[in-house]
């Protein structure tokens, strides 16, 4: 047999990647495939690159993951092997970007939740379950650890414009991992039908996009995980996972997650459903929309392509959430929600997107009122007279149905002017944007605020606050904090109430 003296780079490069994937894709429809044919031309794509592209780490861990096997075996077994290919995907990361870095992730977190959605369904009797349990939790966050420092550098990596686009459709990178007949949307398991409908259909997976969906689940794992095996209050613990799910969403900074957090909370039911009892997801509603909704996250306009859609997510997500707990009595968060939104930088953004897309002076836009369902309304109006305002059918689906079975509003007049609310936690970085310098400040001063506001609140039993003391959001985080950004306690062992 011949040498190939062709050097595997540029032009051949791609071409060898794009055959190998090929040849790759249509031995995984046979009835029974043999991959081993594949591991020695990936194996020589990883090597011959110093930054692989996306693929060539994907399919080269795919076919790592089934010659092991770890897949064939118990409930520990599998969740060592997701161990493992953690290890073999990190490794194989550490000259790529750091989006890349974390979107390759998605298998890993597929294999975890499999894993925990056995366990949470067993007693844990077994001596076999409980290390399986706790080699869980040890992954899940390491998972959460690698991302935070993966995170730190993503705002560095796009202002450096790095390619971040993916060669391959979704589909073709899931076939690899899920069988074709449980539907590719099934390797996100955590993430709705909707959002992953709009990341397809909108984003087309950008890794960016793909590497948010990862955070969100890791991010709801651990929630989930800490829910299940806490021995508090309910009451208690939904004030632990309040404090943590902002110190999170603080440490890691990273607004593609935020966006499909805030999205994914718009869902009913959550996507937890595989592993979440249907009782617990009032609880868990209130953990997500206080923690995406109550909070302006001085990194919210920290990229100027996706204010708009951030923005506008977010003011969906707020009219469903008064809508929703207004529904179940719970009238004092419904309105903080409201009182957040209108005090926040939110509404001039909009506002100000909206004019300069249309023409139109800004004080037409002021007058509509900075609530939550007028800005809604005037949004939606403009839209039947042909102006394009949401990007997406599917948020704007959810906003002309909030509004459609809304119910009567108090008038943003009678919001205005009363932000200084005991319930409203609350950061204000007046929309500013190249602030960089204070993000740890900043950021410090969110989790340490919300977690002082948090302490001090108690919740009756038909959702109303009782407080015991006034906190206010803006108030400075204390000196002498020796806690590390990147390292967010577990909100099961925080025994502060």
């Amino acid at each position: 047999m011949g040498i190939n003296l062709i050097p595997l780079a540029g032009e051949n490069y791609d071409l060898k990647l794009k055959q190998s994937i090929q040849d790759l894709l249509s031995e995984s429809k046979k009835q029974s495939p043999d991959f081993s044919l594949f591991n020695d031309a990936f194996y020589e794509l990883l090597q011959a690159n110093v930054d692989p592209p996306f693929e060539a780490i994907w399919f080269y861990a795919a076919l790592t993951f089934r010659s092991r096997n770890f897949e064939k075996g118990d409930s520990l077994d599998r969740i060592l092997g997701a161990k493992d290919l953690f290890q073999v995907l990190s490794a194989c990361s550490l000259s790529i970007g750091a989006s890349k870095s974390v979107a390759l992730l998605v298998p890993v977190v597929f294999e975890v939740q499999k894993v925990v959605k056995e366990l949470f369904g067993s007693e844990l009797k077994l001596k076999r379950e409980k290390k399986a349990m706790k080699e869980v939790k040890s992954l899940v966050d390491i998972i959460l650890g690698y991302i935070s420092v993966c995170c730190s550098k993503i705002f560095e990596e796009e202002s450096d414009s790095v390619s971040l686009n993916l060669i391959s459709p979704f589909a073709d990178l899931a076939r690899v991992w899920v069988n074709s007949n449980d539907g590719f949307e099934s390797l996100l398991p955590l993430v709705s039908s909707e959002v992953y409908s709009w990341l397809c259909n909108t984003r087309e997976f950008h890794v960016t996009y793909l590497a948010g969906a990862v955070i969100m689940e890791a991010f709801l794992l651990k929630l989930c995980l800490s829910f299940h095996l806490a021995t508090q209050p309910k009451d208690e613990l939904e004030i632990n996972l309040r404090s943590w799910a902002v110190g999170s969403i603080s440490s890691i900074q990273n607004i593609y997650f935020l966006e499909i957090l805030t999205r994914a909370a718009l869902a009913i039911p959550l996507p937890l459903s595989s592993i979440l009892k249907p009782e617990d997801e009032i609880l868990f509603r209130k953990v997500l929309f206080d923690a995406v909704l109550l909070v302006e996250y001085p990194f919210f306009y920290s990229n100027a392509k996706s204010i708009k859609s951030l923005t506008l997510t977010t003011l969906v997500a707020t009219h469903e959430a008064v809508e929703y707990f207004r529904g179940l009595g719970d009238q004092n968060r419904a309105i903080s929600y409201t009182r957040a939104f209108s005090a926040s930088s939110i509404p001039s953004q909009i506002i100000k997107l909206v004019t300069s897309l249309t023409g139109l002076d800004e004080k037409t836009g002021r007058r509509s009122g900075s609530s939550p369902r007028a800005l809604l309304s005037w949004l939606l109006s403009l839209e039947k007279h042909g102006i394009r305002i949401f990007e997406d059918d599917i948020l704007k689906s959810y906003a002309k149905l909030g509004l459609d079975i809304s119910q009567g509003e108090q008038p943003a007049d009678n919001l205005e002017g009363k932000v200084a609310d005991d319930d409203l936690f609350y950061v204000d970085n007046n929309g500013e944007e190249g602030n960089t310098g204070e993000k740890d400040k900043q950021n410090e001063v969110i989790s340490y605020a919300f977690v002082a506001a948090a302490q001090t609140m108690k919740l009756t039993g038909n959702g109303n606050r009782k407080r015991k003391g006034r906190n206010n959001a803006r108030t400075s985080a204390a000196s002498d904090s020796s806690s590390d950004e990147s390292e967010v306690e577990d909100p099961v062992s925080d025994s502060d109430a």
